[in-house]
C-alpha cells in the first residue's frame, strides 16, 4: 500500500479575513489525495513574518515534499492543471447568456402551457437574450460606452447613442417578451440591430480589426466577430418576425 501523498499549506485565516485563495488551495489538494497540513496565518504580524522569512510576497503557499511550490496558480501548474489567463479572449460570457435565455424560454413556455413550444420558445429566447445582454451593459454603462464607441458606427458621431442603446435594448426586449406595443418594439429593435450588424461587419470583416465586443459589458474579453454580429441579427430576426406574425 502506497504512502498517502503530504503537504503543508500555510494561509491566512483571521478573524475578520479569510483567504479564498487557501481556501480552494486546500480543496484541490484534498481533491488530489494529499494529507494536509494546514497551518494558519492569524494576524498581519503572523502573515508579514511569514513572508519576510521565506521571501515571498503572497499566501497561500504550498510545500510539497519540503519543497516550496508557491500559491494556489503554482499549485494548479505543479499538478499539470490548465490556470485561467484573466487577459484571454473567450467567448464563454455571451454563450453563457444564450445558455440561460434559452433555458429560461423553454421554462416560460412549458409554466404557459406544459409543452415547450418551439415557436414561443424562440421568441422568448431572442427577446430574453436582450434584456440580459442589457442588464450586463448597465452594469458599468461608462465601461460599456467606452468599449462601444470602438467600432459601432452611429456612437462615434454621437456618445449620447450610446448611452441610449442599452436602455433601447432593454426596452425592445422587454416589450416583446410581453408581445406589447410592438409598434415600437420593432422598428428599434430593427435600428439597433441594423447599425450593429452594420457596424462589426465592417469593424471585421472589412477593415479587419481585432477588438473587444462591448455586447456583455465594458469590462469583458469576448471577442468582437461572428458571436457578436448574431446578437444583432438575432434583434432583427426578431423584430421583422414580430412585425408580420403580430
Amino acid at each position: 500500500m502506497s504512502e498517502q501523498k503530504t503537504a503543508v499549506l500555510y494561509r491566512m485565516v483571521m478573524d475578520k479575513h479569510v483567504c479564498p485563495w487557501g481556501l480552494r488551495a486546500l480543496a484541490l489538494l484534498h481533491h488530489r489525495g494529499y494529507r494536509v497540513d494546514d497551518r494558519w496565518l492569524r494576524t498581519r504580524e503572523e502573515t508579514d513574518a511569514f513572508k519576510a522569512e521565506h521571501g515571498v510576497a503572497t499566501t497561500p503557499q504550498v510545500f510539497i515534499d519540503g519543497v516550496r511550490i508557491g500559491g494556489h496558480d503554482d499549485l494548479r501548474r505543479h499538478l499539470g492543471l490548465r490556470v485561467r489567463d484573466p487577459k484571454a479572449l473567450t467567448y464563454t460570457p455571451v454563450l453563457v447568456v444564450f445558455a440561460v435565455a434559452a433555458l429560461l424560454a423553454a421554462a416560460a413556455s412549458w409554466s404557459a402551457s406544459g409543452a415547450i413550444l418551439p415557436v414561443k420558445v424562440a421568441e422568448d429566447f431572442i427577446a430574453f437574450s436582450m434584456v440580459i445582454l442589457a442588464m450586463l451593459k448597465l452594469r458599468d454603462l461608462d465601461g460599456f460606452v467606452t468599449m462601444f464607441l470602438g467600432y459601432d458606427l452611429l456612437a462615434r458621431r454621437s456618445v449620447t447613442y450610446a448611452r441610449i442603446y442599452p436602455f433601447a435594448e432593454l426596452g425592445a426586449g422587454l416589450l416583446m417578451a410581453a408581445g406589447a406595443l410592438t409598434w415600437l418594439s420593432v422598428p428599434v429593435a430593427l435600428f439597433i440591430g441594423g447599425v450593429g450588424a452594420v457596424s462589426v461587419f465592417k469593424a471585421v470583416y472589412i477593415d479587419r480589426r481585432e477588438l473587444k465586443c462591448a455586447c456583455v459589458g465594458g469590462d469583458s474579453n469576448v471577442p468582437l466577430g461572428f458571436v457578436s454580429l448574431t446578437e444583432n441579427l438575432m434583434m432583427i430576426a426578431m423584430a421583422v418576425w414580430m412585425l408580420f406574425a403580430h
